[in-house]
């Protein structure tokens, strides 16, 4: 990205994706708004992000909020709004799995919290943030989906994660085919695929977590998806194929 006066608010920062995306943003020059519900574990990204860019008082904002918090997201909008007056990119990492489980067993709380932070919260977010990225010079948007949403085979027992991501999917195009013609933003969705994460060693206990990729090889393909020279829209890419997909489907 190589642009100083960049402004970026990343979800889920603390941990996985989200860290290794803020850290990379960071290193492109980025300025990082990092929201997680963990302080500690923000901290402990704010040191890295100060050790890469040491000549600067304070190269990332830290911002300790549970996504279920929808009034707190309203806030930062504000917050944002009045220190910035901008936001060049915005990165909706955070989310929950929820339980594997059958669909008759899964329980209303744990159901109501994915779809709340999966989907819900990642609304709240564009609501709150569309006219600070209408107002940047190019405003770009990445949401991180799943396999699971669009494979043509459902996995059984996904389904509270599988039918949030499937949501985001449709909340990230319906946002992508609103702003293509009437901004500069740019809404790209992303399948990382398999990656070396808590939450995919929480689906699969029994997998070897050094057979999978890092995030932080994903981590420069978000940088260059919130770049101003990116001008994709409305589609997904792929890490797994390194490729950037159309969705397809009957009209």
């Amino acid at each position: 990205m190589n642009d100083e006066s960049r402004v970026a608010l990343v979800t889920g920062a603390s941990r996985g994706i989200g860290r290794a995306v803020a850290i990379a943003l960071a290193r492109s020059g980025a300025h990082i708004i990092a929201l997680a519900r963990t302080q500690g574990a923000l901290e402990e990204l704010d040191d890295e992000i100060r050790a890469l860019r040491p000549a600067e008082q304070s190269p990332a904002t830290l911002v300790p909020c549970d996504l279920r918090d929808h009034a707190a997201i309203d806030r930062l909008g504000e917050a944002i709004f009045k220190r910035w007056g901008r936001l060049d990119a915005f990165v909706g990492n955070a989310g929950l799995l929820g339980p594997l489980s059958p669909l008759h067993h899964v329980d209303p709380k744990p159901w109501d919290d994915v779809l709340a932070v999966n989907v819900t919260a990642n609304w709240r977010l564009i609501r709150a943030l569309d006219p600070l990225l209408r107002a940047s010079s190019a405003g770009r948007v990445v949401f991180i989906s799943s396999g699971t949403a669009h494979r043509s085979q459902l996995r059984a027992y996904w389904g509270p994660y599988a039918i949030s991501k499937a949501a985001l999917d449709a909340l990230a195009r319906t946002y992508a085919a609103e702003t293509v013609n009437t901004s500069r933003i740019r809404v790209m969705l992303v399948n990382p695929g398999p990656l070396r994460t808590r939450m995919r060693a929480a689906a699969m206990p029994g997998e070897d977590p050094l057979s999978l990729r890092a995030p932080e090889e994903l981590a420069p393909k978000i940088v260059e998806m919130c770049s101003p020279e990116w001008q994709e829209t409305g589609t997904l890419y792929d890490f797994p194929q390194d490729k950037v997909l159309s969705f397809r489907g009957p009209e």
